[in-house]
Formats: structure tokens, C-alpha cells, sequence
């Protein structure tokens, strides 16, 4: 996790697609900077496992989801986050789950 400014933060995520049930939270590897997991129930198809990566973060960090948005590794597993209006805390607390 990298802060830009006062009122921006990126998060690297590694994404799992077509999973059971939409989860964001944990730690992928050792790493770091850490990386957030996230699983998500849409499948890697038309963009649908991004959309809803961007929806499941924004309502696991309490903001709008206009205010996260994919940066970097669109077509990769792995992708940097801009995620804007959010506490440095509330992300450290995703990684505790």
C-alpha cells in the first residue's frame, strides 16, 4: 500500500475470479509492499471480474465505487488499485482478515 496524497491510496490486489462467493481480504504471499486478496464470484470474462473487483472493494472500505479504480494489470491477476476518500487504516484492517 502506497499513499499519493492525503486523499489517495494505492493497493496492490491479487485477484481470484470466478470463486464461490465474492471476498475481499487477507494477504497474498510475504511480500512486500503486502498484496490484498480478493476473490470474486464473476468470471474473467468482458471485463466482469473487474467490475466487480472495483465493487467489492469500494463496499469492503466504505466508499463510493467512483472512488477506486484499476491502474495498472487490467488483463492480470494481479493489479494496482487507486483507491481515493479512505483512511490508510481501514485498508491494514482488509489485510487482517
Amino acid at each position: 500500500m502506497a499513499r499519493l496524497d492525503s486523499r489517495s491510496l494505492r493497493v496492490t490486489v491479487r485477484v481470484q475470479p470466478g470463486a464461490r462467493r465474492t471476498h475481499v481480504g487477507g494477504r497474498y504471499g510475504q511480500g512486500d509492499p503486502p498484496v490484498l486478496i480478493a476473490r470474486v464470484a464473476a468470471p474473467a470474462v468482458d471485463g466482469r471480474a473487474n467490475e466487480a473487483l472495483v465493487e467489492a472493494v469500494a463496499e469492503s472500505l466504505g466508499v463510493k465505487k467512483g472512488a477506486v479504480r484499476i491502474v495498472a494489470g487490467a488483463s492480470n491477476r494481479t493489479k494496482v488499485l487507486e483507491v481515493t476518500g479512505v483512511a490508510p487504516s481501514a485498508v491494514e484492517r482488509l489485510f487482517a482478515l
